[in-house]
């Protein structure tokens, strides 16, 4: 803390002081809000000639003091209100206490709506409340915080002085509720998996352990929310979602956050091609009901067309063109090796073939694929859940959708064949066969209907609507290393 701000601090605990000594609680328990900022200016709008009295209630961002009158503007959950506040509306002895009151400070106020020479709707006080005091004072209006660590520490004070980052995250709460109603509106039930699991399982990726005392053993994170969903499905459960948080042990970047969340839906008696229609109809309706429209925009200006027909392109075809070599698929795995250093990619030569080549995809295609595309057809090593396709055993009816250069949603044909998924669960494991869900294979045992399908990363889908640059953007409380064993002071 700077001396700046150490004197500031100390300034507004003698305030707080004062307050307490004169018999006042700057700290209340409750405080009767009428309206929202917005709903007030709007109730003005549709009937300005009379003056109705709004109780409303928000923190000060702006502190303007003229003497015996003083503007300010009150942020709350909608927006800003201008307020006008004086000696004549509040009496000269309330007057003079507010205007000890901070930038930073909440405060409930009452009063009528009237529209100002410029034009603003502003709230004519007749009374106002403090209902929390602020020790603290916020980061200047026109410099924010302009320290991404700051930014991520404190994102309640990135909340107050941004007002692109609330839109943001209210722009998250808004997709979320328009995905839950567009599944709910098609007879799909929402339910809840468990977040410890014995297995881990449904994903390749390395869990967060943790020990369980009540029951003295090891559990882990949950990295995926697949197969306790197919569980439902054999219950009886024709379509089902979970929208929640999942954790992988793995790296930090733009685009990965140790936790993270994601939906994942399974429809019975339709494959991979229902959920590509599924996902479609998801994305327009996303679009008309919380943007307006089927395009949006990157941060660096890049238009991405949502509407329309969408690119479908096989894996191996994808592969093809990348590498300019008709006969890739032929190669040896030294020679597909060589051939990655001419596309100037770097790959571990310890790898199995079929990872080659998918580096070849994950460095070379997904990084290209802006605008809309299904990949179709997976190798079947990639994915141990899916059914082979019967034209070619040698791959999955599976999708990946990929935009704005990364995986979006990833869709399949579950497999349903309890021995085929036994086989392809052995083939994932290896030797380490405690890994292996018997309990899964189990519960097909008794019967899976045909289905369909798909997991979308609900933080990548949230960068590619609002905008945002960063995975850290979209996600409220991203993780960071401690500072100083906790929070920041």
């Amino acid at each position: 803390m700077n001396e700046t701000t150490h004197d500031v601090t100390a300034v507004r605990q003698a305030k707080l002081a004062a307050l307490r000594s004169e018999g006042q609680d700057p700290f209340s328990a409750h405080c009767e809000q009428s309206h929202s900022s917005q709903e007030a200016k709007h109730v003005f709008e549709q009937d300005p000639e009379t003056l109705l009295t709004v109780s409303v209630a928000g923190r000060i961002t702006a502190f303007r003091l003229m003497g015996k009158a003083a503007f300010i503007n009150i942020l709350d959950r909608d927006g800003t209100l201008q307020a006008y506040v004086s000696a004549d509306g509040l009496g000269q002895e309330a007057y003079a206490t507010f205007k000890k009151l901070d930038i930073g400070d909440i405060l409930g106020l009452t009063g009528t709506l009237f529209k100002t020479q410029a034009g603003e709707i502003t709230l004519k006080a007749q009374a106002y409340t403090l209902v929390a005091k602020s020790l603290r004072q916020l980061p200047e209006k026109w410099h924010g915080l302009s320290d991404s660590e700051h930014i991520y520490r404190q994102r309640y004070l990135d909340l107050i002085v941004n007002q692109d980052s609330r839109k943001r995250f209210q722009l998250r709460s808004r997709i979320l509720q328009e995905i839950r109603r567009f599944l709910w509106d098609r007879s799909f039930t929402e339910v809840e998996g468990p977040v410890f699991q014995s297995i881990p399982g449904g994903a390749a990726a390395r869990p967060f352990e943790t020990h369980m005392h009540a029951l003295n053993c090891n559990f882990y994170l949950r990295i995926s929310l697949e197969l306790y969903l197919k569980r439902m499905l054999v219950g009886g459960f024709d379509r089902v979602f979970e929208m929640g948080r999942v954790f992988r042990n793995e790296g930090l970047s733009r685009r990965h956050n140790p936790e993270f969340t994601m939906i994942e839906l399974y429809q019975a008696y339709t494959d991979y091609r229902g959920m590509m229609r599924l996902v479609y109809d998801l994305l327009q309706h996303l679009c008309t009901q919380v943007l307006g429209s089927t395009q949006v925009h990157r941060p660096d200006g890049l238009a991405i067309e949502l509407g329309g027909t969408w690119r479908e392109i096989s894996y191996k075809q994808a592969i093809l063109e990348a590498t300019a070599d008709s006969q890739w698929f032929s190669r040896s795995p030294q020679e597909k090796l060589e051939a990655c250093k001419k596309l100037g990619i770097q790959v571990d030569p310890k790898l199995q073939d079929h990872e080659i080549t998918h580096n070849v995809f994950e460095k070379c295609i997904e990084p290209t694929l802006i605008q809309p595309t299904f990949v179709t057809h997976i190798p079947k090593e990639l994915c141990p859940l899916a059914k082979l396709n019967p034209q070619d055993p040698s791959v999955l009816d599976v999708f990946e959708l990929c935009i704005n250069g990364q995986e979006i949603a990833p869709a399949y044909s579950e497999q349903n064949d309890p021995f085929i998924q036994k086989t392809m669960f052995a083939a994932q494991v290896g030797e380490d066969i405690q890994n292996m869900d018997q309990d899964f294979i189990t519960a097909l045992e008794y019967g899976m209907p045909p289905a369909g399908g798909m997991g979308i990363g609900i933080d990548r889908l949230c960068i590619l609507l609002t905008g945002a640059a960063n995975i850290r953007d979209v996600i409220l409380f991203p993780s960071l290393r401690p500072v100083g064993g906790g929070g920041e002071s």
